[in-house]
């Protein structure tokens, strides 16, 4: 599991996982691309090119962090520059830096019961 952590690049099968791991998750599509809803809503999909993954809700502020910080990972358009959402590179980007973004766009639609639910299994004994 290491080199998951260490090796950057993240397959769609990867991307899968991680989307699915959440509560209430289903794999649908959104724009005519594989896409993940949770409570019918898209917080995560495949952008059109492919190759990038659109994250729904982001800060501006920690979205502007991550692209000074990675530019070939974190990116926009113009047509996302001013929506909370980034597009991100997946064969630029390691799945350990990926699943805290997934997780964070998932918790701002996911219902406050998932969250509460997920959190309580989370909390250390």
């Amino acid at each position: 599991m290491a080199e998951a952590s260490t090796k950057k690049g993240v397959s769609f099968a990867q991307l899968r996982k991680l989307a699915l791991a959440l509560p209430g998750v289903e794999e649908s599509t959104s724009y005519g691309t594989p896409a993940f809803k949770v409570g019918k809503k898209a917080f995560i999909r495949l952008h059109q090119d492919g190759k990038s993954l659109v994250i729904i809700h982001i800060s501006f502020d920690e979205r502007e962090m991550l692209m000074e910080r990675d530019p070939d990972a974190f990116y926009i358009t113009d047509h996302y520059r001013n929506w909370p959402a980034m597009l991100v590179g997946l064969a630029h980007v390691r799945a350990d830096t990926l699943a805290p973004l997934i997780e964070q766009s998932w918790r701002h639609f996911a219902p406050k019961k998932w969250l509460a639910a997920y959190d309580a299994t989370r909390r250390p004994a």
